[in-house]
């Protein structure tokens, strides 16, 4: 009878933790679905609050410097954004809408060439390359202009619904004026759910450090953005490359995305030039090349400094697994993910106890390395 009632009691603790583990996965099942499904509007927000972070400086050293309030800091701050975003379409848009709209009306006859092969003439006539050479390289586009064309309709596809996004893009702005008001206020709501004081330092201490690196990265994101499209523009038109403005624009506003637009936007360089019969394709090869490891091995360690502490091996597989799993938006958000990922690990570790911090004192003894 005993051993009845205790297998009884068993199964009862047996189904009780069944339960709660069949509950805790129809949840998370549930919060994922609901995520994927709201996926446009959640990425709106997520644009918006690192647009918030890009701004936070300048509306903080406005109510610093002037005593200006918060909310007359913010308005400022747009007022401001607007006309030199005003100032500078006005001075260089013109000039890259006209380049576009060129490329634009030369993209189908591009394609032509590229469908029938005849562009290995082309090319080869203005490299002076022998008829052998030419007749050679026109016979390999034919032989693979399947795979080519089909790569260049689904590169083209993917651009098409960034036109329906177009609402959300203007929304992020107007969203982030929400962020920029009420960020101190919604900090202090999330703590305040907790009781326990150790839990709520955790708690202050992880949104600090997310709150430090999320600024620092966006800023960073923009500074080498910028340089990479000067250097891009300057480049490329000291080249006399066709589409100069253009293609150096597209390139600095593609060094937002980690690894992939770097990539993407050379690819897209040295295709446009070979297409168009640029004669020095070997000069922006090696412009190319050569301002990749300046940004990869100097510039962007400068600017990025110690804030977002990830491996390059581990940025790579984080860029492609995102890029997999979330698209363009996926790529983007990798590495801020994983330098999230890596600063509650190491609050985590130092909460439970498993990796404390060194005393001083030990540090003073051991001295310098």
């Amino acid at each position: 009878m005993g051993r009845l009632s205790k297998a009884t009691h068993s199964m009862s603790l047996l189904d009780k933790t069944t339960l709660r583990i069949l509950f805790t996965i129809l949840v998370t099942a549930t919060l994922l679905a609901i995520i994927w499904l709201a996926r446009k509007p959640l990425l709106a927000f997520l644009f918006a609050m690192l647009f918030a972070y890009l701004l936070e400086p300048l509306i903080t050293a406005l109510q610093k410097y002037l005593r200006m309030s918060r909310g007359f800091a913010i308005t400022t701050v747009y007022v401001g954004l607007l006309a030199a975003l005003l100032t500078v379409g006005a001075a260089i848009g013109p000039r890259i809408l006209e380049e576009a709209q060129h490329l634009l009306e030369t993209a189908p006859e591009l394609y032509n060439r590229v469908a029938t092969g005849n562009i290995a003439w082309q090319v080869g006539q203005a490299h002076g390359w022998s008829r052998e050479t030419q007749a050679r390289l026109q016979q390999f586009i034919v032989d693979h202009r399947d795979e080519v064309l089909a790569a260049i309709r689904t590169q083209t596809a993917k651009i098409a619904p960034l036109a329906g996004n177009v609402l959300w893009l203007l929304l992020i702005p107007i969203l982030a004026i929400f962020f920029l008001k009420e960020k101190s206020r919604f900090a202090h709501n999330i703590e305040s759910l907790l009781e326990n004081r150790r839990d709520r330092r955790l708690l202050s201490d992880i949104m600090s450090d997310l709150d430090e690196m999320l600024s620092h990265f966006v800023r960073a994101q923009v500074y080498v953005a910028a340089i990479s499209g000067a250097a891009y523009l300057t480049a490329l038109s000291l080249m006399h490359v066709p589409y100069a403005l253009v293609l150096g624009t597209l390139g600095g506003l593609l060094e937002f995305i980690p690894f992939v637009g770097p990539l993407v936007a050379g690819t897209l360089i040295l295709a446009l030039s070979f297409g168009l019969n640029y004669g020095h394709l070997l000069m922006v090869l090696l412009f190319l090349l050569i301002w990749r490891g300046l940004e990869d091995y100097v510039i962007s360690p400068r600017i990025l400094g110690g804030r977002v502490e990830v491996h390059p091996l581990v940025t790579i597989f984080g860029v492609l697994a995102g890029g997999e799993i979330a698209g363009v938006a996926g790529i983007y958000f990798a590495v801020p993910v994983m330098a999230s990922v890596r600063i509650l690990w190491n609050h985590w570790q130092r909460h439970s106890g498993k990796h404390e911090p060194e005393p001083e004192s030990a540090k003073e003894i051991a001295g310098p390395c």
